[in-house]
């Protein structure tokens, strides 16, 4: 099995396909001892050896969020090649396994046990039902993952790393800058889609908190993941007189929502938490013409933000990456890296690249940054508190890159700041 470290120029296919499937992979993890060379004495055990750092990236590039997984992947290997043209973290290069889980538990399931005697950590776990159905086995292997699930709900998981606020955050925030627009009102009947499972029930957890404070009513209309038409759902939503239409749903659940809404006439604004829109979706074909109404609510900035390391990222990735499609997972895959490297670099610092080394460090890490790609600095020192409650509010427009236009700077409603997540305090 040979680990790949991220270098430039590199090819969309060779990034992304070489490697992927680890299928056949049986090395055994070594025994805990001091890694020699690197920075002076540093301890090691699991993946890390005197020149590399092996991170692991369980994503989704063939299922329901493949373009976001892709990008979000391709933002970590450029955030990988950079850290190695400047010489890397304590003396190592990082390494990069790269596998795609479809978006399924149980194909995830096989490919951690795969990736996992090989590796430090997760620099992207991807997917509510994966960090879920996973959920045990990262306690008891002691592997720190950065899980992009953005669930309140997997916050009782200490090795798990919330890169952001979360879906419950992410949807009241949304509100609010609904009502601050006046764009929704006290009293009105919201119609919230969403997907059954940690991502679409903490979704709904959010609207259902703010609609309390409101005096709201909130129409809920749970799917599955692979529905796909949600003409049904959005006409019922009319005849209950809908202000607002809530969406924590997929890409092409989100471009037939908002198909229904213009054919039949509903001119309402739609929030959505930060999966689901994607350019390649949402603004193909017909979709296009009815995405005007769509914003959404997200800890990371949209592809085309103004914030400069945004614009660093987009020249670094139409310079590598030159025929792929761009959207916001891309700067989120970077951010994602900046996260890892200042614990990997903490845990540096403090002589010990064992996995409990990492884990200590990422515990105590209590101002992570990430030059703004990410809303507000990070605490993850709080256990079972989100570590941050801020977001980005952006609006579909076709006519930026990657889709969404920026509407605010960082945004953080009082509604989030007095909101208490479901393991917070615990």
């Amino acid at each position: 099995m040979n680990l790949r470290r991220a270098s430039r120029p590199t090819a969309v296919a060779a990034g992304l396909a070489a490697a992927l499937i680890l299928a056949g992979c049986t090395t055994e993890a070594p025994e805990p001892g001091a890694g020699g060379g690197g920075e002076g004495d540093v301890a090691t055990d699991i993946g890390v050896t005197a020149d590399t750092i092996p991170l692991g990236v369980l994503t989704d590039t063939s299922g329901p969020f493949r373009n976001l997984g892709t990008g979000i992947t391709q933002g970590n290997e450029l955030w990988a090649a950079d850290v190695n043209a400047n010489g890397g973290i304590c003396g190592r290069q990082v390494a990069l396994e790269v596998a795609d889980s479809g978006y399924k538990a149980d194909i995830a399931t096989t490919q951690y046990r795969q990736q996992q005697p090989n590796i430090l950590g997760y620099l992207q776990l991807l997917g509510s039902p994966i960090n879920a159905a996973l959920e045990g086995n990262l306690q008891s292997d002691e592997v720190t993952s950065l899980a992009l699930s953005w669930s309140s709900f997997i916050l009782d998981n200490p090795y798990q790393i919330i890169p952001g606020t979360t879906y419950d955050l992410e949807m009241i925030n949304g509100l609010a800058y609904l009502q601050q627009q006046g764009l929704i009102a006290d009293g009105d009947t919201l119609g919230h889609i969403f997907i059954g499972g940690e991502y679409g029930e903490n979704g709904l957890l959010g609207a259902k908190y703010y609609a309390e404070q409101h005096g709201m009513t909130i129409q809920e209309a749970k799917v599955a993941a692979t529905d796909t038409d949600m003409t049904n759902i959005v006409t019922g939503f009319q005849g209950a007189g809908v202000t607002a239409i809530l969406l924590t749903t997929t890409p092409a659940q989100t471009a037939s929502a908002l198909n229904a809404a213009n054919a039949l006439g509903l001119d309402v604004p739609v929030m959505g938490n930060n999966p689901v829109f994607d350019p390649a979706t949402n603004l193909a074909g017909p979709a296009a013409a009815a995405v005007g109404n769509l914003y959404v609510s997200a800890s990371s900035v949209p592809y085309s933000s103004d914030v400069p390391k945004a614009a660093e990222v987009r020249e670094d990735f139409t310079s590598t990456y030159p025929d792929a499609a761009a959207n916001g997972g891309v700067p989120y895959g970077y951010a994602g890296g900046l996260i890892w490297q200042q614990i990997l670099e903490q845990a540096c610092e403090n002589g010990d690249l064992t996995r409990k080394g990492v884990h200590d460090a990422f515990l105590a890490s209590q101002n992570i940054t990430t030059e703004e790609l990410v809303a507000s600095e990070l605490n993850f020192a709080q256990p079972g508190t989100p570590a941050s409650r801020s977001v980005y509010i952006a609006q579909a427009d076709p006519a930026q890159e990657g889709g969404l236009r920026q509407v605010t700077e960082v945004f953080t409603s009082a509604e989030a700041d007095s909101y208490t997540a479901p393991h917070e305090g615990a």
